[in-house]
């Protein structure tokens, strides 16, 4: 029997980013076609307006052509090659599959009751929406850039990524969850299988990049006691006109909050506890939704909180934050505590030790970085590395901390080193058999849900043309 069809939203199951696709380079390349010549999936027009199709049928869903295009349209933007007919229909037929798989994980997160909770989506849409935000100069690029991709407001991008972000954790969640219940079983692979995918894994990654591993202790430059004193004075008087006129808390965040979240009227979005330092978490989870908090004292500066909205284990919330001023003198004590710190760990001082004591928590930097290729490095950590040996304990060198607009110094050792160059078999064999056993599991999970759904494939790529279908 037929199950009754339900169609879904344009962008539900694709697995591409949409934070990805919405750059100036993205969009550019959504925008202008490939130089190749390749034909345009045709559309039927009833009175010129566009009908679209069925791609597919998975369970009680439908894929539709518009979807498939939309995939294959970021795919495209996102470096896939179509350079003839042959590779749009390999690419098409690609996408599709992925959909499908999407569709199957999906249905099956609904059948073992997987649930991905509001406030995870809203969190992640919020650091998306950040991050999405600092590619574009100015508000109104970013606005334009929306309107370009089809997407009209703010509210309906955010729509689109919360409905694709749902998606995609739902799809993690039931594989973790299947893999907890023992539902996936693991796939052995052999010696002979390695050395098969060396060559295509080669093809895949590339050369192998150069890579450093570090510990670090970041040294923060710090106000003095006057520029605290002012910076308390302020956050005084605006906390008291706030209780006069506590409807304008998002305008004076927009005023005076010395942070990213000011043009935002001081939002934070979703948080968890523990996200956040621990003197400010604890005021925002000790609030009720529209109070204004006390004035609270943190690394970064003096905060004044409003929580928005409150559900389980998560709060909505907004601050004005405002920071002391440091300058040029506070950064000169702080290179002369970074030169003391190397001197002491060179001395054969503990590194636990030196860093409990002078790593600065707030900078968001973390104590160790195990292993991460060099050319991603910040350029001030790739000057520094230049000549560096394995456990050498570099000079300290300066971190522009934009926000405070003066530096911070980072005292590090070196704790890895591996040189550009070709992989080896034994340097990619445990990342080939990780992949190859992930692959394996995932395919074998996907075929046997194939097999317990209803999957019509309607949408032949190779049969697609100019001339219709």
């Amino acid at each position: 029997m037929m199950p009754r069809l339900l169609s879904r939203s344009v962008f539900a199951a694709t697995t591409l980013s949409v934070a990805a696709v919405l750059s100036p380079s993205a969009l550019a390349a959504q925008a202008v076609p490939a130089k190749a010549e390749v034909p345009a999936a045709p559309q039927d027009t009833v009175r010129g307006l566009p009908i679209d199709g069925i791609a597919a049928i998975v369970g009680d869903q439908l894929i539709l052509v518009s979807e498939l295009m939309t995939a294959v349209n970021q795919a495209r933007a996102s470096g896939a090659k179509v350079e003839s007919a042959s590779d749009l229909a390999k690419l098409e037929a690609d996408m599709l599959e992925r959909l499908i798989d999407a569709e199957l994980l999906v249905q099956k997160a609904k059948a073992e009751k997987v649930e991905v909770q509001d406030g995870d989506i809203a969190s992640a849409v919020d650091d998306q929406e950040k991050g999405v935000r600092k590619r574009f100069k100015s508000d109104a690029e970013f606005k334009a850039a929306l309107k370009e991709a089809g997407m009209g407001t703010l509210e309906e991008w955010r729509k689109i990524t919360g409905d694709q972000l749902r998606r995609d954790k739902l799809q993690q969640q039931v594989m973790q969850k299947l893999q907890r219940d023992g539902k996936v079983t693991s796939v052995n692979v052999s010696e002979d299988e390695i050395k098969e995918a060396f060559d295509v894994f080669k093809a895949r990654v590339g050369p192998k990049e150069a890579r450093v591993g570090l510990r670090q202790i970041v040294v923060a430059t710090k106000p003095s006691d006057d520029a605290k004193k002012r910076a308390r004075a302020k956050i005084d008087s605006i906390w008291l006109d706030l209780q006069k006129n506590p409807q304008d808390f998002e305008l004076m965040a927009k005023k005076y909050s010395m942070d990213g979240s000011a043009e935002l009227g001081g939002d934070l979005g979703w948080n968890r506890r523990g996200r956040m330092v621990p003197e400010f978490d604890r005021m925002m989870f000790s609030l009720n939704p529209g109070v204004i908090s006390p004035i609270v004292e943190t690394a970064f500066g003096f905060h004044i909180i409003r929580v928005d909205r409150v559900q389980p284990a998560e709060v909505k919330a907004r601050h004005i934050l405002v920071r002391p001023q440091v300058d040029s003198a506070d950064e000169r004590r702080a290179r002369l505590l970074a030169d003391s710190v190397a001197k002491a760990w060179r001395a054969g001082g503990s590194f636990d030790s030196l860093s409990v004591s002078f790593h600065d928590a707030a900078s968001g930097e973390d104590k160790s970085i195990p292993e991460y290729p060099r050319s991603e490095l910040p350029e001030p950590y790739r000057n520094a590395l230049e000549g560096a040996t394995l456990n050498q304990i570099l000079d300290p060198f300066p971190l522009p901390d934009p926000a405070a607009g003066v530096a911070k110094f980072v005292v590090a050792q070196v704790t890895f080193l591996d040189e550009a160059g070709e992989w080896t078999l034994a340097e990619a064999r445990d990342r080939i058999r990780d992949q190859l056993s992930e692959e394996r599991k995932m395919r074998r999970l996907i075929d046997n849900l194939k097999k317990q759904t209803f999957v019509s494939v309607r949408y032949d790529p190779a049969k697609q043309g100019g001339d219709g279908r």
